[in-house]
């Protein structure tokens, strides 16, 4: 079979490895999403990792803006694939463009489908409090995740993993899986199994603003936050002091706690324990281990305190807290 592999994050480069790797099917190129434009004036392009990665070893890149554009699939018609090998590509593909490869596409999703279909899989999984989840290959169709199941392996999820951790740890098992469905298709071996619609949860993409932590909530859901968004886009509040300009910090490792608490949510807590621990909605605290300063070196809380002066009764929240706050 001549595979065509289509990834563009970090998740998509175990397989792109182990395609590249094997040599009963040859590797006739990647499809990845444009380079992205990053520094100051937005002048310099980043090539991304998955280019480099083809470029060492002389595998033809295609990066179309739109993969679906007439152009695009004209192209990729042309270098006749037999086999879309799909994998945190970015761009959803139409059923025009499903037509080109003569054994179809499979998708390496990071999740159980169909539990969280969609771009932040990984993420969500860690903010629901799922205590599992997996990989999952699927025959490709023109709906979002919605394909037959082909194959799907289940690994638990570490009760202080970040997203970033999880993510190594299944871009490796997803590898693994391709392998073995790619040899499945070629002996004709595949068992389809359809999904079912009642059991569908939605993972929609992070943004900046899907940090922004909100103190209302009970401290373990706000620390499933810190590590759901790591290392994108990263949870961040603002630490407002009397008198002083508000100080954005990110916060990165925390604790949940157990009240009792006598201050509102995102008020700043007496606890000899901790060096720093924050209200949190429900009668629970956080205890803050690590964070970030906006502009400076991530550092535990201890160290943070020992260079502020923080005392209880200040507050963490929006960088514009509501007039009405307590």
């Amino acid at each position: 079979m001549r595979l065509l592999m289509m990834g563009t994050g970090t998740f998509a480069e175990p397989t792109f490895e182990r395609l590249l790797q094997q040599t009963k099917h040859p590797v006739i190129g990647l499809a990845t999403n444009p380079d992205r434009i990053a520094g100051k004036g937005k002048k310099l392009e980043r090539e991304r990792s998955i280019k480099r990665l083809a470029k060492q070893h002389g595998c033809p890149v295609h990066q179309p803006l739109s993969v679906n554009a007439p152009e695009s699939v004209a192209a990729l018609r042309a270098l006749q694939p037999d086999l879309f090998v799909v994998a945190a590509y970015g761009q959803i593909l139409s059923a025009e463009l499903l037509t080109v490869p003569s054994w179809g596409a499979i998708n390496v999703h990071a999740s159980l489908l169909p539990k969280y279909r969609g771009a932040a899989p990984i993420a969500w999984a860690i903010l629901s409090g799922e205590t599992e989840t997996g990989v999952t290959i699927i025959r490709l169709n023109p709906r979002l995740d919605a394909g037959d199941i082909l194959a799907q392996a289940a690994t638990p999820i570490g009760a202080k993993e970040t997203e970033g951790e999880l993510e190594a740890r299944l871009a490796q098992l997803g590898a693994d899986l391709a392998m073995q469905v790619l040899e499945q298709i070629e002996q004709g071996t595949t068992k389809p199994l359809p999904q079912d619609p009642r059991l569908v949860t939605k993972a929609p993409k992070m943004t900046k603003e899907s940090g922004n932590l909100d103190w209302q909530k009970p401290a373990h859901v706000i620390e499933r936050t810190l590590r759901a968004l790591q290392p994108w886009p990263t949870a961040f509040t603002y630490w407002h002091h009397t008198g002083a300009v508000p100080v954005r910090l990110i916060l990165l490792q925390g604790e949940p706690q157990a009240g009792p608490v006598d201050q509102p949510p995102g008020a700043v807590i007496d606890r000899p324990e901790t060096p720093l621990a924050i209200a949190c909605g429900q009668g629970t605290w956080l205890a803050v281990e690590r964070l970030q300063p906006a502009g400076k070196r991530v550092m535990s809380a201890s160290e943070f305190v020992r260079g502020h002066r923080i005392a209880p009764g200040d507050r963490f929240g929006p960088e514009a807290p509501s007039t009405n706050h307590p």
